[in-house]
């Protein structure tokens, strides 16, 4: 199985020994983050830090300024590693170590877009916005979210590019001392926490034959015994069902489904049509659930496979939530990636690795994913080298 690390720029610039490292882990391939979210990340290994806070989202590049001169809603630079492209400069050091770079492209994830355009966050039945999730049914966001695909996708040394958050983000988000966990939110009502009810969502509930009002009054009475303390409120789209009723839910979804696919047909073919070949891949990091939000976005496995090459699938934890990712996407064609967390401190388990992705293949994944080499210590890393070993038969 062919196996690709996650990688920040951060992690290899400064680093002469970075690249090396890297291909000694077994991989073919690296996902070199080339537009990403704000985060504070350990360099365990780096010879002059161990600490970078991104404080925003931001590329990793020099963004085109003729693409996004005049234009409100642009991507915004980065100041916390050096040089003038710190993406191109990883990509160099990687491929001269013989691997192969995809670009690493967060979307619909971005707390300063909502800082500095509050109008454009997701606002949910509360009223609360959401400023770290832009909402992909707003036109402006639209357009800007394909360009920023097409742009951050296509850079120099890059052979393929993987969208994440190319869809709806929600409630679900690491921020910083976080205290939502108080009343525990299962999937489905994270789902009616979700919907967003700004003018461009009110008016595509109409579309859809809801009065966006009584929509709203709705998710607030469902959600009335989750805050009073009956439980999470259920898990899947049958718990969603069991909130809101079958027929709102099924609607809700209809109408943001559409939403969504608009956004990743439009992105997949932004970034081929900027890409210079044919085989330059496209990947979507998606769940086959289509009413998930996050990183992982919720898609239908057939038509994403129409859509992009493929797929990056989260794939840590045990047999059957691999088998619940991997499943629905069983007899398409498409590349299928494992995703695996293999940071110890995070969750991950780089100890499994060997059967977890046995495992993955015998459910049809054909590729793997690492996160994240930057991040992982090195027993982790350790272990990663030998599970690759194994799997390559060594």
């Amino acid at each position: 199985m062919k196996a690709s690390a996650f990688l920040y720029p951060w992690d290899v610039v400064g680093d002469p020994d970075a690249a090396a490292r890297l291909a000694g882990l077994g991989v073919q391939q690296v996902t070199l983050a080339s537009a990403y979210h704000s985060t504070r990340a350990l360099t365990p290994r780096h010879p002059g830090r161990r600490i970078v806070t991104a404080e925003h989202a931001a590329v990793l590049y020099p963004p085109d300024a003729a693409r996004w001169a005049g234009r409100e809603l642009h991507p915004y630079a980065q100041s916390w590693v050096a040089g003038e492209d710190p993406y191109a400069e990883a990509a160099e050091a990687l491929a001269g170590a013989g691997l192969q770079v995809h670009s690493w492209v967060v979307l619909a994830h971005n707390s300063r877009l909502g800082a500095e355009h509050p109008d454009t966050s997701v606002v949910n039945a509360y009223g609360d916005r959401y400023p770290w999730a832009p909402c992909i049914a707003q036109p402006a966001v639209h357009d800007y979210l394909v360009d920023l695909a097409a742009e951050a996708a296509v850079r120099p040394g890059a052979s393929g590019a993987e969208l994440e958050s190319c869809g709806w983000y929600g409630f679900a988000h690491l921020h910083a001392h976080d205290k939502v966990s108080g009343v525990a939110l299962g999937d489905a009502a994270q789902y009616l926490m979700s919907l967003c009810f700004c003018g461009d969502c009110r008016a595509g509930y109409a579309s859809a034959g809801l009065d966006a009002e009584e929509l709203r009054a709705a998710v607030r009475r469902a959600l009335e015994p989750v805050w009073a303390g009956s439980g999470p409120g259920g898990q899947g789209w049958a718990g969603v069902q069991e909130l809101l009723g079958a027929g709102l839910a099924d609607a809700t979804l209809r109408w943001r489904g559409r939403v969504a696919r608009g956004l990743q047909e439009a992105a997949v073919a932004a970034v081929r049509a900027a890409a210079p070949g044919p085989g330059f891949q496209v990947l979507l990091h998606a769940d086959p659930a289509p009413h998930r939000t996050g990183a992982n976005v919720g898609t239908d496995p057939a038509h994403i496979l129409a859509t992009a090459d493929g797929v990056v699938l989260p794939c840590t934890g045990g047999d059957a939530a691999r088998e619940a990712v991997l499943g629905p996407f069983a007899g398409l064609s498409g590349v299928l990636a494992a995703n695996f967390n293999v940071v110890t401190g995070m969750g991950g388990s780089p100890g499994t690795l060997e059967r977890d992705a046995a495992h993955a293949a015998s459910l049809g994944a054909d590729e793997l994913r690492l996160y994240h080499a930057g991040l992982a210590s090195g027993p982790d890393l350790e272990a990663v080298t030998k599970a690759l070993l194994a799997v390559r038969g060594g």
